[in-house]
């Protein structure tokens, strides 16, 4: 275990939007190190999503982003030898990280079209309040409200 936590680093805001959101997703999209190509591919299905919605591909973004992250989560707590599922308020920024994480890996489990398509499809599906990544956050307010019971227990 880590003697000290380790200093949050800051991120500068992308070069077309100016947004912090923005560059943070760019850096989750990222495979080994290939940050023009995250970025070729995230402006991309912008442009995409912009396109079909006929809105602005920033607002739309912010609101899949919004729609997809979660508000409550269950912890693991453990008691008496027994574990309860403890319901516990998601923090901002590990409510933007599960919802980043969950469009990526619902877009990335998609097939039959290039990435900035399926990206694009997976943002304006968490958009209009469907497709996997909220049902994700769907399951984990499902998770939280089962196990109400259990709120009293500190973690």
């Amino acid at each position: 275990m880590r003697r000290n936590r380790a200093p949050k680093r800051e991120i500068h805001p992308d070069v077309r939007h100016n947004s912090i959101k923005v560059q943070s997703f760019i850096n989750r999209v990222m495979k080994d190190g290939k940050k023009s190509l995250a970025t070729r591919v995230v402006y991309q299905a912008l442009d995409i999503m912009q396109e079909r919605a006929g809105q602005d591909g920033l607002e739309l973004f912010d609101k899949a982003i919004e729609n997809a992250s979660p508000v409550m989560e269950v912890k693991p707590r453990r008691i008496g030898g027994a574990t309860y599922q403890v319901p516990m308020e998601v923090p901002p920024p590990r409510r933007f990280a599960l919802a980043t994480r969950w469009i990526l890996a619902a877009a990335r489990g998609r097939s039959g079209k290039s990435f900035p398509e399926l990206l694009a499809d997976e943002l304006l599906d968490a958009a209009n309040n469907t497709g996997s990544a909220v049902r994700r956050r769907e399951e984990s307010h499902r998770m939280a409200k089962a196990n109400r019971a259990f709120s009293h227990f500190q973690v």
